[in-house]
């Protein structure tokens, strides 16, 4: 077993982990069901068809991604030809969250694996179910000095954080990135850190708001909001609110049915803790529509706010649930108040048929990435990166650039021999008005 230099062996390793994935795909999705009732629809979508996309990608392009790439030599070095070689940085630690236990935890260590790098996956003690299927999957797909599942809580995770590794690989919150980042730091490892954020979403006065309903209701609650870069807040121009209202209620209608709870195509908040602060946002303010719960079941329905102050509880921190405020502005500056008042979030959303104000929008904000007239649908895309700026993240994956970020790049110069010019040796006596010459003609 040669992980490392074998690149046959690595496609081998991906192939079988295919074969076991399409083999139990049933079973994946009865798991996500079984942990937070995630419709058959947005598993297979979101996750399992998610999942093996990206196998099929990988094992289809992993010899052209790693082969050296040959770069244009420097004339300082003259004659030489000059490469870039991806090597893998060695033992690579990949720690997943819940809101899309498959999915975010197969990606990262298919990336890993293929790049070449020994894989610890630490799935989310919140998803059991699908945490055991994993766990079985790669038992039968990889030997175990190759890629193992490690589970449990947070004594887990503080043991795996303990050691030294080369590479971190973290999916989650920006509370716990901060401790991975800590951790980390303390052996100057590499890391990637996907969190979230208040992402917001704009809509001017020109903007198709029946269709922007339809877009923002599908991005807002699939998974019943439980999604990094679902729209967190709505900013609606003053004069479309009420209309955009009446969509927003019609659209989640025509999705969910008048009785949400017995919705199959509805989700449900992941445990007990999470449903008591979501529930808390809606205790103080104002319903628009929905506000239905049962902590039996764990169940929220979708939820519209109307008007809630900056410092209410449903503003202060990412809701994760769904949860959709709605704001109003009358000028570009209320926008800048509002999105201003947060850390860089990882998705902004805009809907408008006027491109500048579009343009403006995307350009003068810092932020992961984004839509123009939808939402969510920059993930599907694997030749864009995804990826968080400042408290939303560091770091970018998907597709090739997966592979590149568990891989170290490195440089070589490969020099000729038949040639040495004299001018950069000592004694540098008379050299120096001829070397800037060469210097500025460069």
């Amino acid at each position: 077993m040669d992980y490392k230099n074998d690149i046959k062996y690595r496609k081998e390793t991906l192939k079988k982990l295919l074969f076991n994935i399409q083999k139990n795909e049933d079973l994946i999705v009865k798991a996500l069901y079984d942990d937070f009732k995630k419709p058959e629809f947005e598993a297979v979508l979101t996750e399992t068809n998610y999942v093996i996309s990206e196998l099929k990608s990988t094992i289809k392009n992993i010899d052209k991604w790693v082969k050296p790439t040959r770069v244009f030599p420097s004339l300082l070095n003259f004659p030489s030809t000059d490469f870039i070689y991806k090597e893998p940085y060695g033992e690579v630690l990949v720690i997943a969250p819940w809101n899309y236990p498959f999915q975010l935890a197969l990606c990262p260590l298919i990336s890993a694996v293929a790049a070449g790098n020994k894989v610890v996956l630490k799935p989310s003690e919140l998803t059991p179910n699908t945490s055991a299927i994993i766990a079985k999957i790669i038992e039968k797909s990889f030997h175990i000095n190759h890629a193992e599942v490690v589970q449990g809580g947070i004594e887990a995770s503080d043991k795996l954080l303990a050691k030294r590794w080369d590479y971190i690989f973290f999916t989650g919150s920006v509370l716990v990135g901060k401790i991975i980042a800590r951790a980390a730091a303390e052996h100057l490892t590499p890391i990637t850190l996907e969190l979230g954020g208040k992402n917001p979403c704009i809509i001017d006065q020109t903007a198709n708001l029946k269709l922007a309903a339809k877009r923002i209701v599908w991005g807002k609650f699939i998974n019943a909001g439980q999604t990094c870069i679902a729209p967190d807040y709505i900013l609606v121009q003053k004069d479309m609110k009420i209309k955009f209202i009446t969509y927003l209620i019609e659209e989640i209608i025509l999705a969910y049915g008048k009785k949400i709870k017995n919705s199959p195509d509805y989700a449900r908040i992941i445990n007990s803790k999470n449903w008591v602060r979501l529930t808390g946002m809606i205790a103080s303010e104002k319903v628009i529509f929905g506000g239905e719960s049962d902590a039996s079941d764990f169940y929220i329905s979708p939820t519209l706010i109307d008007e809630p102050g900056l410092e209410s509880p449903v503003m202060k921190e990412e809701i994760f649930g769904p949860i959709l405020p709605i704001l109003i502005y009358e000028s570009e500056n209320d926008i800048d108040v509002v999105i201003n008042k947060y850390e860089k979030p990882l998705a902004l959303y805009v809907f408008s048929d006027n491109d500048s104000f579009a343009k403006k929008m995307i350009t003068r904000y810092s932020f992961g990435g984004g839509c123009i007239n939808d939402t969510v649908a920059h993930f599907t895309n694997k030749r864009l990166p995804f990826g968080g700026v400042g408290h939303s993240g560091m770091g970018a994956y998907h597709g090739k650039l997966s592979f590149d970020i568990f891989s170290h790049h490195k440089a070589i110069v490969k020099k000729g021999n038949w040639l040495d010019l004299p001018m950069r040796y000592a004694p540098y006596q008379n050299k120096l008005k001829a070397i800037k010459r060469v210097l500025d003609w460069m």
